[in-house]
């Protein structure tokens, strides 16, 4: 079984305002995860508060840790961050800027499987205009990165789409993937923001071959303070081919 967590981390900065790095750490640790794909990573030099994906990656177990930086936040990164205790073999940041908008990206990192088998997992965060995720979409299922035959088989694409209503994003990715129902799941869909959610803007799409067995969001009081949105738990079982 491979556990796969999906957090936007608000650059660590919880809903009492502070920024505290060792309180996602500690959401996290008890999430138990194999592979944690992080939005709104701050990586810089310096303090915790600048080093976020570091200072998580080693609190939590020692886990190793990429970063696709898509914009600067003073002299510090800004981007999204995947964890792994398992084996990243490789990583390459897609730019999915839309236009003069703000920069986006998705951080694709493929991770080696007990027995030899790679996983392709694609961490990104869209923009919150209408127009600019209909051209992030496109981008994002581009022949030079989802639809790039090389990764065809085992991926999963999660993140934070800030798509709450069903447009061209989650048309395009369903097209190629499978997709979480969360119907079954909860009587409240939505992950943001924690404490009164409205909104869910958080998904994960996945290949049929990855299947999906068990899915949740982290509802504990931590985790509600910690960040705006809830961090996603999938449990799946990655078929032999």
């Amino acid at each position: 079984m491979l556990r796969i967590v999906s957090y936007n981390i608000h650059k660590c900065r919880g809903l009492d305002q502070r920024v505290r790095p060792a309180r996602i750490a500690q959401v996290l640790r008890g999430l138990d995860a194999d592979v944690i794909a992080l939005q709104e990573v701050i990586c810089g030099h310096g303090t915790d508060e600048l080093e976020q994906a570091r200072y998580i990656a080693s609190h939590i177990g020692g886990y190793n840790f990429v970063f696709g930086e898509n914009r600067k936040v003073g002299e510090a990164g800004y981007g999204n961050a995947v964890l792994s205790r398992l084996k990243i073999l490789s990583a390459e940041n897609y730019d999915l800027t839309a236009g003069d908008r703000e920069k986006r990206g998705c951080l694709r990192a493929d991770i080696e499987l007990p027995g030899g088998q790679v996983l392709h997992l694609f961490n990104a965060h869209l923009g919150t205009g209408y127009m600019e995720r209909r051209r992030q979409a496109h981008k994002l299922v581009h022949e030079s990165a989802l639809r790039n035959p090389r990764f065809a088989g085992k991926r999963v694409v999660l993140g934070d789409f800030n798509e709450w209503s069903r447009g061209l994003v989650t048309e395009l990715l369903s097209a190629h993937l499978q997709t979480v129902d969360l119907r079954p799941h909860f009587q409240r869909l939505p992950s943001y923001p924690t404490i009164l959610p409205f909104m869910h803007l958080d998904h994960i799409y996945f290949d049929p071959i990855v299947e999906l067995k068990h899915f949740a969001m982290d509802r504990r009081r931590l985790a509600m303070i910690a960040s705006d949105h809830l961090p996603l738990i999938a449990d799946f079982d990655v078929k032999a081919v």
